[in-house]
């Protein structure tokens, strides 16, 4: 995930995280890049899709959720 800001500074580095604590159990966000990558394999016997909410927030405290599936 990718999000920019242009402000300059602190209010310009945005940091990442999973709107609900659920997803911290099968992958992990990488809070500084917002890259994505498996806790655990996937079982497809208990879902066969997973959709995560990531939140994007910038130092002045704005933020946007994007949808992962």
């Amino acid at each position: 995930v990718t999000a920019t800001d242009t402000d300059e500074g602190f209010n310009g580095h945005v940091k990442y995280s999973f709107k609900k604590e659920t997803d911290m159990a099968i992958f992990h966000l990488d809070s500084e890049n917002g890259a994505i990558s498996l806790l655990q394999s996937l079982d497809f016997e208990e879902g066969d899709a997973y959709e995560l909410e990531v939140q994007g927030r910038d130092g002045g405290g704005l933020f946007d959720t994007a949808k992962v599936s």
